[in-house]
């Protein structure tokens, strides 16, 4: 059952655009994600294969989602400024997403934060929840640089591998160049990663560049949010994400589909 449930997430080449839109749940409303029902719309037409959202989204526009996979964000907490206060704690069963319709749950990993161990309990706990009713679970691992230092492909992989040994079956995390050191990070992650999005990128060529890096290294494809519901042109970021993944994965044939730039 759990393949059957990634197939949705993963296309048949097995990688994924994946859209993301839980942010509210953590950060209250943003700009781009003020009625969900309308991004669905756009999301739908798009080329995309799978959206991250929430449960009160689920249960208000279940109708908007047609041939969309959906990845159930399964835990929550407050992160003003980006920095989580708090501690983060489940609002998801595993029985509650299957009844959602919901094909993977996903749960964070705050490696280096004052919340990683309950971070980490809350991993282990879903994965073997899920394990028994066959929902995969996706592990977004987040790393905090040491001592002001940057955050290194050999952190991340670090980050990887403690998701897929706590029993994930994919990890979204970020990408770090050059692109050499994070193919050897992936190399030492026996499972599929996406790579995240993160802060609104300075303009379009800089994302692009950047998933196109990953995608070299080794990446699966991305979750991508404010990159994409923040764009001037939504569904031709959409569009660029499908060429890079699914398609050429050359960033000039990417950046024609966009019809705004940002």
């Amino acid at each position: 059952m759990k393949e059957l449930r990634l197939n949705r997430i993963l296309a048949r080449d097995g990688r994924s655009v994946i859209i993301a839109f839980d942010h509210a749940s953590f950060m209250g409303p943003l700009p781009g994600i003020e009625t969900p029902g309308k991004l669905l719309d756009v999301l739908g037409d798009s080329g995309v294969d799978a959206v991250l959202t929430t449960r009160g989204v689920v249960q208000n526009f279940a109708g908007k989602f047609g041939r969309l996979g959906l990845m159930l964000r399964a835990d929550q907490g407050a992160i003003p400024g980006g920095r989580v206060a708090g501690a983060l704690r489940p609002v998801v069963t595993v029985e509650q997403a299957l009844r959602l319709g919901a094909d993977a749950l996903i749960c964070m990993g705050m490696i280096g934060f004052e919340d990683e161990a309950a971070s980490l309990r809350n991993l282990a706990a879903f994965t073997a929840e899920a394990l028994a009713w066959g929902m995969p679970v996706v592990a977004e691992m987040f790393v905090k640089p040491r001592d002001g230092a940057a955050v290194t492909p050999t952190d991340l992989g670090f980050a990887m591998r403690m998701g897929a040994e706590l029993g994930a079956d994919l990890i979204k995390v970020s990408y770090r160049g050059p692109v050499a050191d994070y193919r050897a990070a992936l190399a030492a992650c026996y499972l599929p990663v996406v790579i995240l999005g993160g802060e609104k990128a300075k303009n379009d060529q800089e994302i692009l560049e950047t998933i196109a890096d990953a995608m070299q290294a080794g990446a699966r494809g991305v979750a991508i949010g404010r990159n994409v519901w923040q764009h001037a042109d939504p569904a031709g970021m959409c569009r660029a994400l499908v060429e890079l993944v699914h398609g050429s994965g050359r960033v000039e044939a990417a950046a024609r589909e966009i019809r705004t730039r940002a």
